[in-house]
Protein backbone atom coordinates (compact mmCIF):
# COMPACT_ATOMS: atom_id res chain seq x y z
CA UNK A 1 0.00 0.00 0.00
CA UNK A 2 1.50 3.45 -0.94
CA UNK A 3 1.11 6.48 1.42
CA UNK A 4 2.26 9.97 1.15
CA UNK A 5 5.14 11.89 3.01
CA UNK A 6 7.92 14.62 2.54
CA UNK A 7 10.62 13.50 0.92
CA UNK A 8 14.08 15.00 1.16
CA UNK A 9 14.81 15.21 -2.83
CA UNK A 10 11.88 15.97 -4.02
CA UNK A 11 9.04 18.01 -3.76
CA UNK A 12 7.44 18.54 -7.43
CA UNK A 13 3.14 19.06 -7.25
CA UNK A 14 0.68 16.60 -8.49
CA UNK A 15 -1.43 19.66 -9.74
CA UNK A 16 -2.29 23.41 -9.44
CA UNK A 17 -3.47 25.09 -6.49
CA UNK A 18 -7.39 24.51 -5.02
CA UNK A 19 -9.53 27.19 -6.08
CA UNK A 20 -10.62 27.15 -2.06
CA UNK A 21 -6.68 27.80 -1.60
CA UNK A 22 -5.76 23.73 -0.66
CA UNK A 23 -2.64 23.09 -0.27
CA UNK A 24 -1.18 21.38 -3.59
CA UNK A 25 -0.25 17.35 -3.15
CA UNK A 26 2.97 16.26 -3.89
CA UNK A 27 4.58 13.32 -5.55
CA UNK A 28 6.78 12.33 -3.00
CA UNK A 29 8.95 8.96 -4.60
CA UNK A 30 10.93 9.21 -7.75
CA UNK A 31 11.34 6.98 -10.89
CA UNK A 32 14.10 4.83 -8.98
CA UNK A 33 11.48 4.41 -6.27
CA UNK A 34 8.68 2.84 -8.75
CA UNK A 35 11.00 0.76 -10.25
CA UNK A 36 12.09 -0.59 -6.79
CA UNK A 37 8.48 -0.97 -6.27
CA UNK A 38 7.50 -2.68 -9.37
CA UNK A 39 10.36 -5.71 -9.18
CA UNK A 40 9.20 -6.12 -5.66
CA UNK A 41 5.47 -6.53 -6.66
CA UNK A 42 6.42 -9.08 -9.14
CA UNK A 43 9.01 -10.79 -7.09
CA UNK A 44 8.70 -9.98 -3.24
CA UNK A 45 12.21 -12.55 -2.61
CA UNK A 46 14.21 -10.55 -4.93
CA UNK A 47 17.33 -9.61 -2.69
CA UNK A 48 19.44 -6.48 -3.15
CA UNK A 49 22.04 -7.83 -5.16
CA UNK A 50 19.74 -8.74 -7.57
CA UNK A 51 18.21 -5.44 -7.61
CA UNK A 52 20.83 -3.62 -7.95
CA UNK A 53 22.14 -5.67 -10.92
CA UNK A 54 18.77 -5.31 -12.66
CA UNK A 55 18.73 -1.18 -12.05
CA UNK A 56 22.37 -1.11 -12.81
CA UNK A 57 22.88 0.91 -9.33
CA UNK A 58 24.90 0.26 -6.03
CA UNK A 59 23.76 -2.05 -3.31
CA UNK A 60 24.32 0.52 -0.80
CA UNK A 61 21.31 2.62 -2.88
CA UNK A 62 19.18 -0.31 -3.02
CA UNK A 63 19.42 -0.86 0.62
CA UNK A 64 19.03 2.68 1.39
CA UNK A 65 15.80 3.18 -0.73
CA UNK A 66 14.41 0.24 0.47
CA UNK A 67 15.19 1.38 4.29
CA UNK A 68 13.68 5.03 3.36
CA UNK A 69 10.16 3.82 2.03
CA UNK A 70 9.84 1.44 4.89
CA UNK A 71 10.96 3.85 7.48
CA UNK A 72 8.27 6.99 5.71
CA UNK A 73 5.49 3.53 5.45
CA UNK A 74 5.06 3.54 2.00
CA UNK A 75 6.30 -0.20 1.38
CA UNK A 76 4.42 -1.93 4.41
CA UNK A 77 5.54 -4.96 4.14
CA UNK A 78 6.62 -8.22 2.24
CA UNK A 79 2.77 -9.76 2.50
CA UNK A 80 2.12 -12.63 0.53
CA UNK A 81 -0.92 -12.15 -2.29
CA UNK A 82 -3.60 -14.65 -1.97
CA UNK A 83 -6.19 -15.71 -3.96
CA UNK A 84 -8.93 -16.55 -2.17
CA UNK A 85 -10.84 -18.60 -4.96
CA UNK A 86 -8.02 -20.83 -5.19
CA UNK A 87 -8.05 -21.50 -1.42
CA UNK A 88 -12.08 -22.23 -1.61
CA UNK A 89 -13.45 -18.55 -0.71
CA UNK A 90 -15.13 -17.78 -3.77
CA UNK A 91 -18.01 -15.62 -2.69
CA UNK A 92 -17.15 -12.04 -2.50
CA UNK A 93 -19.36 -9.38 -2.01
CA UNK A 94 -19.03 -5.33 -1.07
CA UNK A 95 -21.33 -3.90 1.42
CA UNK A 96 -22.53 -0.62 1.65
CA UNK A 97 -23.46 0.92 5.05
CA UNK A 98 -25.44 3.95 6.13
CA UNK A 99 -24.53 5.04 9.60
CA UNK A 100 -25.21 7.58 12.67
CA UNK A 101 -22.23 9.32 12.15
CA UNK A 102 -21.69 9.48 16.12
CA UNK A 103 -21.66 5.42 15.79
CA UNK A 104 -18.64 5.42 13.12
CA UNK A 105 -15.92 4.28 15.71
CA UNK A 106 -18.03 1.43 17.57
CA UNK A 107 -19.26 0.59 13.88
CA UNK A 108 -16.05 -0.04 12.65
CA UNK A 109 -14.96 -1.70 16.09
CA UNK A 110 -18.21 -4.13 15.42
CA UNK A 111 -17.17 -4.94 11.98
CA UNK A 112 -13.32 -5.75 13.41
CA UNK A 113 -15.14 -9.06 14.88
CA UNK A 114 -16.72 -10.24 11.98
CA UNK A 115 -14.50 -12.73 10.39
CA UNK A 116 -15.47 -12.60 6.80
CA UNK A 117 -14.99 -8.95 6.78
CA UNK A 118 -11.68 -7.85 4.49
CA UNK A 119 -11.68 -4.23 4.70
CA UNK A 120 -13.47 -1.26 5.20
CA UNK A 121 -13.48 1.61 3.95
CA UNK A 122 -14.79 5.68 4.55
CA UNK A 123 -16.61 7.32 1.47
CA UNK A 124 -18.88 10.23 0.40
CA UNK A 125 -22.14 9.19 -0.92
CA UNK A 126 -25.49 7.57 0.41
CA UNK A 127 -23.49 4.80 2.40
CA UNK A 128 -20.74 6.20 4.69
CA UNK A 129 -18.72 2.61 4.60
CA UNK A 130 -18.10 0.28 2.42
CA UNK A 131 -16.75 -3.30 3.51
CA UNK A 132 -15.78 -5.51 1.41
CA UNK A 133 -16.47 -9.22 2.85
CA UNK A 134 -15.63 -12.98 1.45
CA UNK A 135 -17.21 -16.54 2.42
CA UNK A 136 -16.86 -19.69 1.30
CA UNK A 137 -20.71 -19.38 0.38
CA UNK A 138 -23.22 -16.96 0.04
CA UNK A 139 -24.96 -17.97 3.19
CA UNK A 140 -21.96 -16.77 4.62
CA UNK A 141 -21.93 -13.78 3.01
CA UNK A 142 -25.47 -12.90 3.64
CA UNK A 143 -25.05 -13.54 7.39
CA UNK A 144 -22.19 -11.48 7.44
CA UNK A 145 -24.11 -8.80 6.06
CA UNK A 146 -27.33 -9.44 8.79
CA UNK A 147 -24.68 -9.25 11.46
CA UNK A 148 -23.88 -6.32 10.71
CA UNK A 149 -27.55 -5.20 10.09
CA UNK A 150 -27.95 -5.86 13.65
CA UNK A 151 -24.93 -3.30 14.81
CA UNK A 152 -26.02 -0.16 16.63
CA UNK A 153 -25.69 2.86 14.78
CA UNK A 154 -26.01 1.05 11.44
CA UNK A 155 -28.93 2.55 9.45
CA UNK A 156 -29.14 0.84 5.82
CA UNK A 157 -27.36 -1.60 4.10
CA UNK A 158 -26.73 -2.34 0.13
CA UNK A 159 -25.28 -5.72 -0.77
CA UNK A 160 -23.34 -6.03 -4.06
CA UNK A 161 -21.88 -9.53 -5.63
CA UNK A 162 -18.70 -9.27 -6.72
CA UNK A 163 -19.20 -11.68 -10.23
CA UNK A 164 -15.66 -11.27 -11.35
CA UNK A 165 -12.20 -9.23 -10.92
CA UNK A 166 -11.49 -8.55 -14.80
CA UNK A 167 -8.81 -5.77 -13.46
CA UNK A 168 -6.76 -6.53 -9.84
CA UNK A 169 -6.14 -3.87 -7.47
CA UNK A 170 -2.87 -2.18 -8.72
CA UNK A 171 -0.59 0.61 -8.20
CA UNK A 172 1.99 0.52 -10.46
CA UNK A 173 0.60 2.36 -13.56
CA UNK A 174 -0.06 5.39 -11.50
CA UNK A 175 3.42 5.49 -10.40
CA UNK A 176 5.03 5.04 -13.37
CA UNK A 177 2.63 7.75 -14.77
CA UNK A 178 3.66 10.16 -12.32
CA UNK A 179 6.96 9.95 -11.65
CA UNK A 180 8.13 9.12 -15.54
CA UNK A 181 9.82 12.79 -15.35
CA UNK A 182 10.83 12.86 -12.04
CA UNK A 183 14.40 11.24 -12.41
CA UNK A 184 15.74 8.89 -9.71
CA UNK A 185 17.09 11.34 -6.96
CA UNK A 186 19.72 14.09 -7.28
CA UNK A 187 22.32 11.24 -5.81
CA UNK A 188 21.29 8.43 -8.54
CA UNK A 189 21.78 9.69 -12.55
CA UNK A 190 19.41 7.82 -14.73
CA UNK A 191 21.39 5.35 -16.06
CA UNK A 192 23.74 5.67 -19.52
CA UNK A 193 20.66 4.21 -21.23
CA UNK A 194 17.18 4.47 -20.95
CA UNK A 195 16.05 1.28 -20.23
CA UNK A 196 17.19 -0.76 -17.43
CA UNK A 197 17.15 -4.77 -16.95
CA UNK A 198 13.71 -5.84 -16.68
CA UNK A 199 14.88 -8.87 -15.41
Amino acid sequence: MVNTFVSNYTNRPLGAMHSKGQLNKMITIDKLDAELLKRLHSKARVGVAELAVQLRISRNTVLGRLQRLEGAGILKGFAPVMDLEAAGIPVQAFIGLELDQRQLAKVVDALSRIPEVLEVTTQAGREDLMVRVASTTLQGVQSAAARMVDIPGVRHTNTTLTVSTPLPYRVQPLLDHLTKDLGWGRSTPLPASAEVDEN
